[in-house]
């Protein structure tokens, strides 16, 4: 593993932490899609389908299991707790998700390396992942004041994405046949789709104002 690879997994398992640390402390997921989070389960669960058939190693599994824990309980919390799930702003968070699961899935129909149950659900779970943020980008814009856990939270999953990137491109000059256009493809959509996020994020941090989005 390089280090680009472990930074990428270390930030990723820090936004979710941010997040968490959200719900528990304040006992608020105000700002949060629950669209968002509700693809970021289904991404998990079709992802690692194979976690209890194909051993890699420990920390392979340990990341899996807390991914799909987190992802589950997050989602849990939104729905459920008697506290936490008053602060939902279910009246801005209308984006029709659906839109996102059907065209992915139909795509990883099509485009995929293998034609077999998991490799699809592999493939549609990448295909899912690029696009999951949407909702929560689509609530930021309606609601425009953004509080800083929630702030740092979406940085930190551009910020994981963009380290991937910068994984696959150390991997395709240091290993030899590393080409995987499919996750290559759906993971610069992903970071594409924060660049609007980042810029703003950037220009309230240098001119220490609070964070807003445009309409």
């Amino acid at each position: 593993m390089n280090i680009f690879r472990l930074a990428g997994d270390m930030t990723h398992l820090a936004s979710v932490l941010v997040l968490l640390l959200k719900i528990h402390t304040i006992k608020s997921c105000a700002g949060i899609s629950l669209k968002t989070q509700e693809l970021y389960a289904l991404v998990f669960v079709t992802r690692y389908l194979d976690i209890f058939t194909d051993f890699i190693s420990l920390y392979n599994t340990t990341m899996k299991l807390v991914f799909l824990g987190s992802s589950l309980s997050i989602v849990w919390y939104m729905r459920h707790h008697k506290i936490v799930r008053r602060s939902y702003d279910k009246d801005q968070d209308t984006f029709r998700h659906v839109l996102l699961v059907i065209p992915c899935l139909l795509l990883a129909l099509v485009i995929h390396e293998k034609f077999t149950f998991k490799e699809v659900m592999w493939t549609f779970s990448i295909f899912l992942e690029a696009v999951a943020i949407l909702p929560q980008l689509v609530l930021l814009q309606r609601t425009r004041n953004i509080d800083n856990l929630t702030g740092q939270y979406i940085l930190l999953l551009g910020a994981y994405r963009s380290l991937y990137i910068l994984n696959w491109v150390y991997r395709y000059f240091t290993e030899p046949h590393f080409v995987h256009w499919i996750t290559w493809i759906a993971g610069l959509v992903q970071t594409l789709l924060y660049a609007d996020f980042f810029y703003y994020y950037f220009q309230s941090w240098k001119n220490n104002t609070k964070l807003e989005l445009p309409a």
